[in-house]
This record gives C-alpha cells, sequence and structure tokens, in this order.
C-alpha cells in the first residue's frame, strides 16, 4: 500500500485513504453526489469499507464509518475540525449564524445563553405542552378516522412540532404561522441539495427559477420570525424562555446585548432546525410502527398501563420505557441529521490515514447506525436493542458509544437532545393510545436524504381509533 512520510509526531509513516472507484475521470463522484450523496456514502461504505475517499472534481472528500474515528474527530481532536464546509455554507444562507452554524468563541458564548432553557426545571413544563399539543392534534384527527380520510402524517409531524416548538422555546401559539412557516421552509430546504452539491461556488445568486423560489422563501422566513421578535419586545410579560434568555444576556466582556441579527439568527434556527428534525424522525417512527403492528400494540399495552386515561407527564418517561425504546431503534435506522461535515485545518492521522489540511470530511449516522460490525441484523427493526440488558452486553463487548449518534456526540452535541427525547416518547404515546394506522395503498415511500432524512413524497396513511376510554387533559 501506497504510504508517505510523517511528518506527525509519534507517526513513523501514514497511510493513504483508500478511493471509491469511478469511470468518470474528470468529475469524479461528483456528478453521483448530485444525485444522492447518501446512496454515495453507502455505496463507499459497501465496496470500500468504513473509510474512503471521494473526489469531486480536484477536492478530494473522506467519508468516516468507524466510531472511533469519529470518536477522534468530533472529541479527540475536535479543534482541529470546523463546520468550514460547503454545505454549512448554504446552510448559513438559510439559518444565518445560529448554534447550528457558528463557530468558535461566539458559539460558545450563544451555547452558554442557550444552555439553561433545557434544564430539567424548564424541560417538566415543556413536556405539558408537549402532550396539550398533542391531544389538540389527535382531536382534529378524529373526524378523519371515522371518515376513513387519508392523512399525510409527515405533513402532521411538521405542523405538530412547529406549535411545539413555538410555544416551548418562544412561548408563543404559531399555529395560525404554522402552514406558512413551513411551507416557506420546506422550499428553502428542498434547495439546499442543489446549492451544496453545485460546482459554481456561487450559484444561489443566479436568477434561476429555483433560487428565487429559495430567496422569497428565505425572505418569508425572516419576516416571520422577526415579527416574533417585535411582539416579545412589546409584550411587558416577562418569559423565561430561550428567547428571554438571548434577549437579556450581555456578554461578558463587552457588556453588550445580541444585535438584532443575531436574535434573528437563533430564532430562525432553533424553530428551522428544532422542529424539522423532530417531525421527521417522528415521521419515520409511524412508518416503522405501521409496518410492524405487533410492536405498535406492545407499546399501546405499555401506554395504558402506565397513564390510564390521562395525558403523559414528564415524570411518565421512566415507566414508558419500550415507548422509548421505540424511539430510539427508529432514530437509529432514520436518523434525522443523515450526515455530517467538517473541514481539517492542520494535517491529522486518523485510524492511520493521512488527512491533509483543508480536507473535508463526512461521516454518516446513518451508515454508522447500519454497520453489522456493531449491531446484529443492522436492517431490522427491534427495540428491544435498547433494553438496558442490550445496552450493557453491547458495553461489556467494547462497543463505542459513537455507533450511536443520532444527535451527534462531542462539545457540539445537539443542545435539544433530551428535548427531542422527550418529545419523540410522548408524542408517540399519546397517537398509540388513540389510534392505529395503516400506510395508504398508493403511499410512495421514498427517502430523501437533503439537509435532513425525509419521506420524500410524504406519509399518506389512514388512522383507525382504538377502543379505549375518552381522554381528557389533566
Amino acid at each position: 500500500m501506497t504510504t508517505l512520510q510523517s511528518s506527525l509526531p509519534g507517526i513513523s509513516e501514514k497511510k493513504l485513504v483508500p478511493e471509491l472507484p469511478t469511470d468518470r475521470w474528470f468529475w469524479g463522484h461528483l456528478l453521483e453526489a448530485r444525485k444522492g450523496m447518501l446512496d454515495l456514502f453507502m455505496r463507499g461504505h459497501r465496496e470500500v469499507g468504513s473509510v474512503v475517499r471521494m473526489r469531486f472534481l480536484s477536492l478530494n472528500v473522506y467519508a468516516f464509518h468507524e466510531p472511533e474515528d469519529i470518536h477522534h474527530i468530533l472529541v479527540k481532536n475536535a479543534s482541529n475540525y470546523r463546520k468550514e464546509t460547503k454545505g454549512y455554507e448554504k446552510l448559513r444562507l438559510l439559518l444565518g449564524n445560529g448554534l447550528v452554524t457558528s463557530e468558535g468563541s461566539f458559539w460558545r458564548r450563544q451555547r452558554r445563553i442557550a444552555q439553561p432553557a433545557f434544564q430539567h426545571k424548564y424541560l417538566e413544563k415543556f413536556a405539558l405542552v408537549m402532550s396539550q399539543a398533542t391531544y389538540d392534534m389527535t382531536q382534529q384527527w378524529e373526524q378523519k378516522a371515522v371518515q376513513g380520510e387519508e392523512v399525510d402524517l409527515a405533513h402532521e409531524m411538521m405542523r405538530l412540532t412547529l406549535r411545539i416548538a413555538g410555544e416551548t422555546l418562544l412561548s408563543t401559539d404559531i399555529s395560525q404561522e404554522t402552514d406558512k412557516f413551513g411551507s416557506a421552509l420546506a422550499i428553502a430546504l428542498e434547495r439546499f441539495n442543489y446549492l451544496a452539491t453545485h460546482p459554481l461556488p456561487k450559484i444561489e445568486y443566479v436568477p434561476l427559477p429555483g433560487n428565487i423560489r429559495f430567496w422569497r422563501a428565505k425572505r418569508a422566513l425572516n419576516q416571520m420570525t422577526w415579527k416574533l421578535i417585535q411582539e416579545r419586545r412589546a409584550s411587558p410579560e416577562n418569559k423565561s424562555d430561550l428567547l428571554s434568555m438571548f434577549m437579556t444576556a450581555r456578554d461578558e466582556e463587552t457588556g453588550e446585548q445580541m444585535s438584532d441579527k443575531q436574535l434573528l439568527d437563533e430564532v430562525l434556527t432553533m424553530l428551522g432546525a428544532g422542529h424539522e428534525t423532530t417531525a421527521n424522525a417522528l415521521s419515520w417512527s409511524l412508518y416503522m410502527l405501521s409496518q410492524h403492528p405487533e410492536i405498535r400494540e406492545k407499546m399501546a399495552e405499555e401506554v395504558d398501563r402506565v397513564l390510564g386515561d390521562r395525558l403523559p407527564t414528564m415524570a411518565d418517561l421512566k415507566q414508558l420505557t419500550y415507548t422509548k425504546q421505540v424511539f430510539q431503534e427508529s432514530i437509529r435506522l432514520y436518523p434525522p441529521v443523515w450526515a455530517l461535515a467538517r473541514k481539517a485545518v492542520e494535517d491529522d492521522v486518523i485510524g492511520g490515514y493521512h488527512i491533509p489540511a483543508g480536507s473535508y470530511l463526512f461521516f454518516s449516522p446513518y451508515a454508522v447506525h447500519r454497520h453489522s460490525k456493531y449491531w446484529e441484523n443492522p436492517e431490522e427493526f427491534n427495540p428491544e436493542r435498547f433494553t438496558p440488558e442490550a445496552l450493557q452486553k453491547q458495553k461489556s463487548q467494547g462497543h463505542s458509544k459513537f455507533a450511536y449518534i443520532p444527535f451527534s456526540q462531542g462539545q457540539r452535541k445537539c443542545i435539544g437532545d433530551h428535548f427531542a427525547m422527550m418529545e419523540g416518547v410522548l408524542v408517540l404515546a399519546i397517537l398509540a393510545r388513540r389510534f392505529q394506522w395503516s400506510l395508504a395503498p398508493n403511499a410512495n415511500i421514498e427517502l430523501e436524504a437533503s439537509l435532513t432524512l425525509q419521506p420524500k413524497h410524504g406519509m399518506p396513511m389512514h388512522l383507525h381509533k382504538r377502543s379505549i376510554p375518552e381522554t381528557s387533559p389533566s
């Protein structure tokens, strides 16, 4: 194997990462990537292995699917890997410089400001909002179930999680704006893959029809978000939510408060990225349960036993163990954020392979979660993987926690991971107790790996009421 002499301390030689074969000598893997990055990653994993090099024109891109290599990138040498990639550059066009896209000392300051909003005392209050919003949605489903009406559960989950994000993080009921906001966000996200994989660096400024739609959607999102901020500023009420924390926080060194632009970016990030990921996680969970009615019924039996005729609270989460396992297994198979990217600042060696400075690195939770080395029958939907006994067995076998990274890991781990897990469990519990659902005959379930992993054609289902006592909020 070809090697290079290493200039890094303690390493005598560096292996070159094996390249995924391609017959397009000029384009390399770029055209294949534009058709679908997820398919390209999975082909590389199948044909080459857990470390693979791809070429986009003259640019080398490295994909890593071994947990220990991902640990190196996210934790061991995290300072060497930054979010200075084309994907994050295009994401900043949409979300600005918020928690997801910012770097360095600015990010650390914003993270410190946001962290208290996700503490236990606030999550307890948020759980009540989640349950009430889900209950309200199921009330609207009653007639649809009776009439046998087809319902797009992917769309329903988007509306639900956006309402929850508005009420929990901003103390604002944005249900009247849900469809408008969700539509604008969907249009903007639809353009993301095109912008992120196009060989021209500033293609978004070319007046193409898709770009025009993107910028119109971006303006609409900004206007709706800014309206929320202005309404809060005009309100005399002091609310202990994320928006209030951002508005009142001061820089420790300068004493300055966040600018209007910073406020806009953070609120848009929380509304956009925060609800989109959980909505897709719930959509795929409902899909898997529709394909495994025996698992859905086992989950419903647990919910009946734990809740009786009331809505769940945060205190119930400890007893809704199987429901949590279902959600954990769903986001193993369909992690909402299916790939993450970084750029190397300096030369490095990962797993013995030479990574030159300026290289772009990708790692895919979707691929890692289907790695047969760490998951038995990885394509199978099996919530029993997450029983305490199964988790202990994995630990005893030396399996890294980086084999399961639906929320990433390290210092850039999703700030809302506990929030999202709680939301997923509570929503599934309420839905499973009140309804059964089956995939519509005309359904075309196809993965679309854009910014998040979503059902390309929605999730059309038929709802069926379960015969249980009526539930009322308490």
